[in-house]
């Protein structure tokens, strides 16, 4: 029988425990409605109104069906609205509504408070450091993805 395995040293377990920390934190201090990939959206097109939906999707990390939820859900709630690209009519440009720029802003606020909390137990120059690590780890991640990558050879 295989010995069991020390858990705090893979970085999957600790990136769930981090995901239910802050999934928590977010129901609670920013959201019971607009998830945080939700507001990813919101906060894309407060920064690059007229976007299309997929490069939306690129900005945020999100693959094509779950961009497409997003938005659908953002629509349905009337936080952005979808209009036809006078040059291409097969493609839609994303816009916040008044209520989406009234919602983004309220949730920006939340979103800070809660990142105070949530990254309370490191210093600042230890903030610095956790994002630049874990933004390596992510952009790796991505590359994963792609099949003509080479981030598992080198």
């Amino acid at each position: 029988m295989a010995a069991a395995v020390d858990l705090s040293t893979h970085p999957g377990h600790l990136a769930r425990r981090l995901q239910q920390a802050h999934y928590l934190l977010w129901n609670t201090m920013v959201s019971e409605e607009i998830t945080s990939p939700q507001f990813a959206v919101l906060n894309t097109l407060v920064a690059e109104p007229g976007l299309d939906q997929r490069t939306v999707g690129e900005r945020v990390g999100l693959d094509r069906s779950t961009v497409a939820e997003v938005v659908g859900r953002l629509t349905r709630r009337e936080l952005l609205d979808k209009v036809r690209d006078p040059d291409d009519g097969r493609r839609f440009s994303l816009r916040l509504t008044a209520e989406g720029r009234r919602t983004h802003r309220k949730l920006t606020v939340r979103t800070a408070r809660m990142n105070q909390i949530f990254l309370a137990p490191l210093s600042t120059a230890e903030q610095t450091v956790f994002f630049e690590l874990i933004q390596r780890v992510a952009d790796a991640a991505e590359g994963l993805r792609d099949p003509d990558t080479t981030a598992l050879t080198g």
